[in-house]
């Protein structure tokens, strides 16, 4: 399989000039030769997902989140990232969460996506709906809404959204405490990890080669 051909895929899907300025997206390592004869999907690449490449055999990783510094024991194995690029894609990673909750189709933003729902969702519904994809998230409603009609998404990191997102309420990983003390939004923080893992299966899916998924696992216990 030449590589450079399955990443052009990638970035006929998200193209590296759409990635935000401090992003890191496209190749981590190039080795020398173009062919390649198995690829690992990964979230993160860490130690351990490097060792479970070389244990599979695998001499490509593409994994989701980029690595800004590279250590020099990585250098085995050909590595490419596509982050924020594939975070803003139409059918990127955000979406894919709505895919997955029965929300695509709806109306959308700007890399944040916005549902608006035909009626108002109650939050206790919203909440099951989520549970499905986040058995352990954490919700604030300062408010105290009992329902909610325009509802932004975004995968990762969306707290600097928030606010200017036009929605009633908000689903993202990492929100901060400040956020969560002042915001009269109702905000869902369903955890960087779950909200990015089917990444994986994206990546292969638009790669249309099979290749191994990283065994990972959210580092919060």
């Amino acid at each position: 399989m030449n590589k450079y051909e399955i990443i052009q895929k990638i970035e006929n899907f998200a193209p590296l000039d759409t990635q935000e300025s401090w992003d890191s997206s496209g190749w981590i390592v190039d080795l020398d030769t173009s062919e390649i004869s198995k690829i690992m999907y990964a979230l993160t690449i860490t130690k351990d997902v490097f060792n479970q490449a070389l244990k599979k055999g695998c001499d490509m990783i593409i994994s989701h989140h980029p690595l800004f510094e590279v250590p020099l024991e990585y250098k085995k194995i050909n590595m490419y990232c596509a982050h924020t690029n594939l975070d803003k894609a139409r059918g990127g990673t955000t979406d894919l969460i709505l895919e997955k909750l029965g929300f695509a189709g709806k109306e959308y933003g700007e890399f944040v996506r916005i549902v608006e729902f035909d009626s108002p969702i109650k939050i206790a519904d919203l909440r099951e709906k989520l549970l499905n994809i986040s058995p352990n998230l954490r919700y604030v409603n300062n408010s105290g809404a009992k329902s909610v009609r325009r509802v932004g998404f975004c995968a990762g990191s969306g707290s600097e959204f928030i606010e200017s997102s036009p929605c009633d309420a908000f689903v993202t990983g990492d929100l901060k405490y400040h956020t969560a003390c002042e915001t009269e939004k109702v905000i869902f923080d369903i955890g960087h990890f779950e909200s990015e893992i089917f990444a994986k299966e994206l990546l292969m899916k638009i790669c249309g080669i099979k290749g191994v998924f990283a065994d990972e696992k959210s580092p919060f216990i």
